[in-house]
């Protein structure tokens, strides 16, 4: 699994989540649930990771939605 960003902003996991369904790649969130333990002060930020395999197609899919800026640098 590829690291693709790690955001606090909710509403930007749910337009990747949004923009990765649309392009087919599968894509795990984790670290969501962890406000629970976190008493929802958003200080844990929720990492989206996809497949090994799909992290190019899926950085080229976020790059043209703009969203170049949020992605994690590739080693």
């Amino acid at each position: 699994m590829r690291e693709l960003l790690r955001t606090n902003d909710v509403v930007l996991v749910s337009a990747v989540g949004a923009l990765l369904d649309g392009a087919d790649l599968h894509y795990l969130v984790l670290d969501q649930n962890m406000s629970i333990l976190e008493g929802s002060a958003g200080v844990i930020p929720r990492r989206i990771l996809v497949h090994e395999d799909d992290a190019r197609e899926a950085r080229q899919v976020l790059t043209d939605a703009g969203l170049a800026h949020e992605l994690r640098l590739d080693d």
